[in-house]
């Protein structure tokens, strides 16, 4: 098969799922996006790349309570960067094959023909250690970390696509990185890949 496809990876944080995202892009030779769409999106809107970040995953949270006190606007900031990533995947997905991180990609792209949408999770005490030992967190600063970041992205992929960002229903293959770590997990889900669009071993 010669088409194009994607590969969509949602992930819990501290699972690991962005290094194995990155190594399966490596191991296939597609191109790999993830902060890529929020420096678009960026350059699009006409915003830092800081805002992008702080705002595109913390749908209805406390964060416009604390940074738009005033109430000025704030959900359609966040409507319209949704809209503007949405673009950007979707012009992505018709012009090449590629891996793409988050951002509601099964989602957006859940007509698209050529699709297998991949779920990273691990349980706490893995995605824990993984937080001290490979990104040099404090213990304390681990446990907020896994928390909000649980909280946002769960909140945002609730917020626009309407169900959980773990959902069965709408994922192809689930995987707990703990069992075989980023290498191993990697090497699961490019066979998947390969099975399902008849790609050549290279």
């Amino acid at each position: 098969m010669n088409e194009k496809f994607v590969v969509t990876i949602a992930r819990q944080f501290g699972s690991l799922g962005r290094p194995i995202a990155r190594l399966v892009s490596e191991k296939l030779g597609i191109e790999y996006y993830d902060r890529d769409i929020v420096e678009m999106a960026a350059k699009n809107l006409n915003l830092p790349v800081s805002t992008i970040s702080d705002v595109e995953e913390s749908a209805k949270s406390a964060f416009f309570n604390m940074n738009y006190p005033l109430g000025m606007g704030t959900t359609a900031i966040q409507d319209s960067i949704f809209s503007v990533q949405r673009k950007i995947i979707v012009d992505l997905a018709e012009r090449e094959s590629c891996i793409i991180v988050g951002r509601c990609a099964d989602h957006i792209l859940k007509d698209y023909k050529n699709i297998i949408n991949v779920f990273i999770y691990a349980p706490y005490e893995a995605r824990l250690a993984n937080c001290v030992e490979r990104l040099d967190m404090r213990p304390d600063e681990a446990k907020k970390m896994i928390a909000s970041v649980d909280k946002a992205r769960e909140s945002y992929h609730r917020h626009y696509c309407g169900y959980s960002m773990s959902d069965k229903d709408n994922k192809h293959v689930m995987l707990d990185s703990s069992l075989l770590g980023v290498e191993g997990t990697c090497e699961v889900v490019v066979d998947i890949i390969r099975r399902k669009f008849q790609l050549p071993v290279k």
